[in-house]
């Protein structure tokens, strides 16, 4: 075990009033003693955040490592930190609005991941809904701050969050079904107390609707009418996103036109794999008809989608411990679960901090859609499980003998997360657990989407020159859609749903592709600096033992 140092008492201390200062994130992080509490988003809540990160940064200017691993902490928090310090000064908490990873849906979002086993967990729950309004409230306080600054999201994404406010404000949204739902039926029995919890769930629960009926109001009637109609974040804006997302600084110009290439290559091996499915000179959409109308390759409604997940998932851990990773025991449970949203997305929420919260995969299936392809999904368990999320968070998770509590729980990068993730969906392959041609080709389905998404973001925000191919001209939302539907194997409700998110989330969906991208540069370098010596098992594990770092940072430990 090693000696905590002067670099990890600061982190702890970091660590420890984040979680004061923002409860949603210790929910997050499985750290107890915050559940009941919600995080203030107000112009002041921000703020004070923003101090407590500058004064963490001047206690580690303060300081040398003490070991390598002090070395690695001090460079990822002066990043991380220094970054969240460049993106308040830019005032982007004031126009923190998308349709997927804004305020509109995370503080809906963490009661998914609340405990809810008994009567003290739904006390907490009763209070935080009750604390919701207030949250809401100054939420909207920010935005108003930002709009008197000329800061206000586009107006596509006002209008999505209007709509996704409004839905939550209904008598039968999730609040409603949550605090009826099946679990509080289980935990709360007949006794006074257990009344008395109903009643503040009710409370808590009507008081969140009207919350959010609210925000839908001030969307829609305040913010919308001074939402600029461009989608587009621009050149200094999409710079800074980018290093957030990656953690790293890349040439913006030359990773569009890799991920043209990229887009290229990926779209020529899907083409040779379809001939193997579907015959000599076939095409990928013959291919994946093909495929589809495999019966044995179906699945018909969520309980089979859900139970095929947990097979998978529970083969590929069994098939790689002990012989390509040395999984620790706490990971090899993982839930697969189906989300209670429907939006379409496929997420992972890591461990709790003791792992009494499980790793847990999630599925939001669109109202429209009932049957799925394994084909086409079994890279995605592999991505959101193992090895891909479920064992890179959980691998910090466990790793307390060297880490400190920010770097096990705190400290997340897309571009390592993300990339990782993608990367793990390759090395399937190359295991030889993707031979079946159709599960190959669903894995370059993946890769494709991840690819596009590459030409797509950096396109649209930059505005960049579209090839002949996609219109010409500079990429504009419209063209992007059709770029979209002809590179991504969903259906068009998915697509459109990541099509708004791509629009809204400047920098983010690159980081999966770009992500993989450094990796493999890592592992090569890696490779090249030990050369017979390199061992690719030992890569991995002491990549993963390192936790979720900037991918500059990364460099530094090979």
């Amino acid at each position: 075990m090693r000696e905590t140092t002067a670099v990890d008492a600061v982190a702890e201390k970091y660590v420890a009033t984040l979680a004061a200062l923002d409860p949603l994130a210790a929910t997050e992080m499985g750290l107890p003693g915050h559940d009941h509490e919600m995080t203030d988003l107000s112009p002041a809540g921000h703020d004070e955040r923003d101090a407590h990160t500058r004064a963490t940064l001047r206690a580690l200017d303060a300081l040398e490592p003490a070991d390598d691993v002090d070395r690695i902490t001090l460079a990822a928090m002066r990043e991380r930190l220094g970054l969240y310090v460049e993106l308040h000064d830019a005032g982007e908490h004031l126009r923190d609005l998308n349709n997927i990873a804004s305020p509109v849906q995370g503080l809906r979002d963490v009661f998914d991941i609340m405990p809810t086993g008994d009567i003290e967990a739904w006390e907490n729950i009763a209070s935080r809904l009750t604390a919701l309004p207030a949250t809401i409230d100054g939420y909207v306080e920010s935005l108003r701050a930002g709009a008197a600054r000329g800061l206000v999201p586009a107006a596509r994404q006002v209008a999505e969050g209007a709509d996704q406010a409004a839905e939550l404000a209904a008598a039968d949204s999730f609040f409603t079904s949550f605090v009826h739902g099946e679990a509080a039926a289980a935990a709360l029995d007949d006794s006074s107390s257990c009344a008395l919890v109903r009643a503040e769930l009710e409370r808590g629960a009507a008081g969140a609707r009207e919350a959010y009926g609210r925000l839908a109001e001030f969307l829609r009637d305040e913010l919308a009418p001074q939402a600029p109609r461009e989608d587009a974040a621009g050149r200094d804006r999409y710079s800074l996103y980018s290093r957030a997302f990656l953690g790293a600084t890349i040439d913006l110009d030359e990773t569009y036109q890799w991920g043209l290439e990229e887009l290229a290559r990926v779209v020529a091996e899907q083409e040779a794999v379809a001939a193997q499915i579907a015959g000599p000179g076939a095409t990928v959409e013959q291919a994946v008809a093909a495929l589809d109308a495999d019966p044995a390759r179906t699945l018909t409604g969520t309980d089979d989608l859900r139970r095929w997940m947990q097979e998978t998932s529970d083969a590929a851990i069994a098939a790689l411990d002990g012989t390509h990773f040395d999984i620790p025991t706490p990971l090899h449970t993982l839930e697969c679960r189906i989300a209670p949203t429907q939006s379409g997305g496929i997420y992972y929420t890591g461990p709790s901090d003791d792992f009494t919260r499980p790793g847990r995969m999630w599925w939001s299936v669109p109202a429209d859609v009932s049957t799925f392809n394994t084909w086409r999904e079994k890279t995605t368990v592999y991505h959101e499980g193992v090895p891909g999320h479920h064992l890179q968070v959980g691998a910090a998770v466990h790793n307390r003998a060297e880490l400190n509590t920010w770097r096990r729980l705190a400290c997340w990068t897309s571009g390592h997360g993300e990339g990782w993730a993608l990367y793990a969906e390759r090395l399937m392959a190359d295991l030889g657990f993707l031979d079946d041609p159709g599960d190959r080709l669903g894995m370059l389905d993946g890769q494709r989407m991840r690819a596009a998404r590459v030409v797509f973001d950096l396109g649209v925000h930059l505005g960049l020159p579209a090839p002949e191919q996609w219109g010409g001209g500079r990429w504009d939302a419209d063209k992007a859609l059709a770029f979209l539907l002809a590179n991504v194997n969903m259906p068009e409700s998915f697509v459109k749903f990541e099509w708004m998110r791509y629009l809204g989330w400047p920098g983010q969906a690159p980081s999966y592709k770009v992500g993989q991208r450094l990796w493999e540069q890592t592992r090569d370098a890696a490779r090249a600096a030990q050369g017979d010596a390199f061992d690719l098992r030992a890569f991995h594990a002491k990549a993963l033992n390192l936790g979720s770092l900037p991918l500059d940072v990364l460099k530094l430990a090979f």
